[in-house]
Order: C-alpha cells, then sequence, then structure tokens
C-alpha cells in the first residue's frame, strides 16, 4: 500500500469510530446514560477532529488542481466523514430530547 492509499485508509477509520461513537452515544443515552453518551460523543468528536486533520492534508497535496488520484477508496472515505458529522449532528438533538423525556418505569 503506497503513502496516498494509508492516508485515506487512516482517515476512512477515523471517520468510521466517529460514527460509531456517535451511534453508541445514542444507545447510551437511550438508555439514561447520559454521562456515557456525553463520553461517547466527546471521543466522536476527536476522531472526527483527526479525520479532518487527514483531509485537509489530501486538499494540501491536491493544492486544487487534481494532483490527486480521484478513486473509489478516496471517494468512500469522504463519504464516511460526511456522515459522521451528519449523526453527530443529529445524535446530539436527540441526546437533548432523550434528557428531557421521564424516566422509563
Amino acid at each position: 500500500m503506497d503513502d496516498l492509499e494509508s492516508i485515506i485508509m487512516e482517515l476512512l477509520v477515523n471517520a468510521g469510530a466517529a460514527r460509531s461513537e456517535a451511534l453508541s452515544a445514542l444507545r447510551l443515552a437511550r438508555s439514561n446514560d447520559f454521562s456515557g453518551a456525553e463520553q461517547a460523543m466527546g471521543q466522536s468528536r476527536e476522531f472526527v477532529k483527526q479525520a479532518h486533520k487527514i483531509q485537509t492534508q489530501l486538499i494540501g497535496m491536491d493544492e486544487g488542481s487534481g494532483k490527486l488520484p480521484v478513486n473509489l477508496i478516496t471517494v468512500h472515505s469522504q463519504d464516511h466523514l460526511m456522515n459522521a458529522m451528519v449523526i453527530q449532528d443529529v445524535a446530539e438533538d436527540l441526546i437533548e430530547l432523550y434528557r428531557r423525556l421521564p424516566p422509563a418505569n
């Protein structure tokens, strides 16, 4: 695997981990574990931060001039990052809604 593929795979792994942590946060909030949900969301944000750094590195390497090849794994990694960020946004709102619900008996 060349350096570019390694960088793209690192982006993919971080984005996937961010998505998983955000979904885990939702499950924890649904069971009224808001401390755990916040911890999972914090982890999710850290993974997105790392993925975003990698994305910025790739953008810098490309310099907007098509220097980097666009292949399926590159598109897939970008899709994972976008989905992770959307899930984070939705998860934050849903966690807040779960907080407002009365505890289940």
